[in-house]
Parts: C-alpha cells; structure tokens; sequence
C-alpha cells in the first residue's frame, strides 16, 4: 500500500464521503488551501492510482477536469475484518483433521505466492527476499532479514498476526512457510515460534548459490 500524508488522506475521504465526482475548484474552497497545494496532491494521489480523470465539464466556457475515487482508493481505508476471518478459520479448523488443516493452509500460502508471483519472477535470490519483505509488512508482519546464531541469513517476524490461533492451532504456520517457500522458491524451515512460547518467529533456508 502506498503511504500518503494527512492532506491526501482527507482529500480522498472528501471523495469516499461525498460519493461523487469533484474538481480542484471543490477542495480547496473546502480545505482552506491554495489551488496549487490541491493540484499537487491530485496528481499524487492520481499518480498512485487513488483517484483518476473521469472527464471533463464546462463552466463559462473554461473546461473543468472532474476526478473519481478509484476501486484502489476505496480500498485504502482499513475494513477491520480480521476478526470475521479469525471466527472462520476457527470454525473451519474444529471441523476438519490436523491433516486436513494443514494441507489447508500450505493451500492459501502457495495461493497468495502465485498470486504475488509477477512481483519475484526474473528477480535473483536476494531481491527476492528483499521483496518478501515488503510483502510480509504490508500482510501486517513486523519482519525482517537477519542472520541467526547459526550465521545463517534468516527471516525474522517479530510479531504474529494470528497469534491467538496459532497457540491453538499451530498447524497455521504452514501457511507462512507455503507463502515464504513459493515466493522465495526454497524449501523454509521454522527454527523458532512465538506460538510455542519463543520470543520470534524465525525462518531460515538453505544456502544458495546463484
């Protein structure tokens, strides 16, 4: 998700709330700021892919440029559902083997790699891994790559965003390694586990040699 500052997040929640096209003209009477101040974050916000031209309307002969929320605009305020995901994934796991689970989540892990797949195609073993960490963060993880007492270069998360689950359900953590091992394209071993009472999660890999 591309980060933006407090002027664009009000000017695009102007956009969510009203639910209608707007111009330049329309933001800056409201925010109290120069027309070139809101020019500059409509073409950022634009840039981004937020917001984008929707035409074009005429007033006392001079064109006015009218702008829409996108779909990736909307899709920027947080929908808070993590809970309804949580309660589904509980249920599911009480109704169906460890086996079953398992295979389950290495499924949703190798999923969400072939569908960030075009983000680590062509790319070497390194910027691969530079990648997945970006991914992981934007997933919610607080991750990073490390080196571990073995001097082998790991993968650590210093959080878990399914902690509660996973103490219950450690069978979850197939989908970390599924989702690490498709993007990195390594067979993944989980060294340390939060869930098991560690103080991070740790990952690690098989050395390669490019």
């Amino acid at each position: 998700m591309n980060k933006i500052g407090q002027r664009q997040h009000d000017i695009l929640e102007y956009f969510l709330i009203h639910k209608k096209e707007l111009c330049i003209e329309d933001l800056y009477f409201e925010l109290g700021i120069s027309r070139t101040a809101v020019q500059e974050h409509f073409s950022a916000l634009e840039t981004a892919g937020y917001i984008e031209k929707n035409g074009v309307s005429k007033t006392n002969g001079r064109p006015i440029v009218l702008y829409g929320i996108t779909d990736k605009g909307i899709n920027y305020f947080p929908k808070h559902y993590s809970w309804l995901a949580g309660l589904m994934l509980e249920d599911l796991l009480e109704t169906i083997s460890v086996e079953e689970s398992e295979k389950y989540m290495r499924h949703l892990g190798t999923k969400l790699a072939t569908q960030l797949s075009d983000q680590f195609e062509g790319k070497s073993f390194d910027e691969r891994l530079k990648t997945l960490m970006v991914v992981m963060n934007e997933l919610g993880f607080v991750a990073k790559q490390a080196t571990n007492e073995k001097e082998q270069i790991c993968v650590q998360a210093c959080n878990c965003i399914y902690h509660d689950l996973a103490q219950k359900y450690d069978q979850i953590c197939q989908f970390d390694l599924a989702l690490m091992g498709g993007a990195l394209d390594r067979p993944i071993q989980q060294s340390l586990c939060m869930a098991k009472g560690d103080a991070i999660c740790e990952f690690s890999f098989s050395e390669v040699h490019e």
